[in-house]
């Protein structure tokens, strides 16, 4: 019988897929049911920095600044206080890794936080660098060089697994998956998503996109993850975005990744189809006579120089050629 452990970040796995962090994992009801669905972890709902700051901006009125200290950090600790309450109780009711995140775009004062998370019983940290560089004056590199110092900052106070989750606007995400490992991160997830932007040509406003991912989105993960996980052997990867069935655990686990992180699918289709994906995925190994998941993972990754070849392919003139 094929056996779905894998090994991620230094967390024992019984399934490669692991539900991301998403409003539902804020639920432990919900935390519950996807462990009895087969989920080998669960994220929690992402600490925000910015939801933190306009929460203060919204309960401190312009008239009374000097409320602004008392307020800010009597309504910052409540916002954490929950948070590792969350922690705790997930840790009481399941079995499974339970991994806090922490979604921040400075290097401020998450070290505290990172410290206290572990203390409330984490198993792993995740840690979600998203911002848009827009500045003229940005010097290269200078995003990359913030997600190296968030790490250095937390790794010196916690020792529970880091996880960085990153952003697909990276220039080269070899070298910064490289230099996070160096400083102390024990595995990477690619990719996160930007809020989805959209305008309203009737209405001449913004407004959201589609909220979630598709199989479509899948192609950028697996190219990275099949470049990163040769380049960088030791370093765990979970494919994130765009898997939306056991067709795309198999995907990414071809492409060298150690799991996946799975919202979309599990928010539209419910728990159920965690319990698919670990069927679906087993099924497959059976069938190609696989018997763990390490007899297959990264058998497309970009070590063999064909397998390179196809990963290093930006243009489209052979398959236009091809077509016309």
């Amino acid at each position: 019988m094929s056996s779905l452990n894998t090994l991620f970040g230094g967390l024992e796995l019984k399934s490669p897929v692991i539900v991301g962090s998403n409003s539902q994992t804020a639920s432990l009801d919900k935390i519950v049911e996807f462990e009895k669905a087969g989920a080998g972890a669960v994220v929690l709902k992402s600490l925000f920095e910015e939801s933190i700051a306009r929460e203060i901006d919204a309960n401190v009125s312009d008239e009374h600044p000097e409320a602004y200290d008392y307020i800010s950090n009597y309504l910052s600790e409540k916002v954490v206080s929950d948070y590792l309450s969350l922690i705790a109780a997930a840790k009481a009711k399941c079995s499974i890794p339970v991994i806090a995140s922490i979604a921040c775009h400075t290097d401020g004062k998450w070290e505290e936080f990172a410290k206290r998370i572990e203390e409330a019983g984490a198993d792993a940290l995740e840690l979600n660098v998203m911002s848009l560089s827009t500045s003229r004056n940005y010097t290269p590199g200078e995003f990359e060089k913030l997600h190296e110092n968030i790490v250095s900052n937390v790794r010196a106070i916690v020792r529970i697994p880091l996880i960085v989750k990153l952003g697909a606007n990276i220039s080269n995400p070899v070298a910064l998956c490289s230099n996070l490992y160096a400083k102390g991160a024990n595995a990477v997830v690619l990719f996160n998503r930007f809020y989805p932007t959209d305008i309203d040509i009737d209405k001449l406003s913004f407004t959201s996109g589609n909220p979630f991912t598709s199989a479509a989105d899948l192609s950028g993960s697996l190219r990275w993850t099949g470049i990163v996980s040769a380049a960088i052997s030791q370093l765990p990867i979970a494919v994130s975005g765009g898997v939306d069935s056991y067709r795309g655990v198999v995907k990414s686990l071809l492409s060298g990744a150690c799991a996946v992180e799975v919202a979309s699918a599990i928010i539209r289709q419910g728990a159920s189809w965690i319990t698919e994906a670990n069927s679906g995925v087993k099924s497959w190994m059976e069938g190609k006579g696989y018997k763990t998941i390490d007899d297959f993972r990264g058998a497309l990754n970009a070590t063999d120089p064909e397998n390179a070849e196809k990963l290093f392919r930006t243009q489209f003139l052979k398959y236009f050629s091809e077509v016309h």
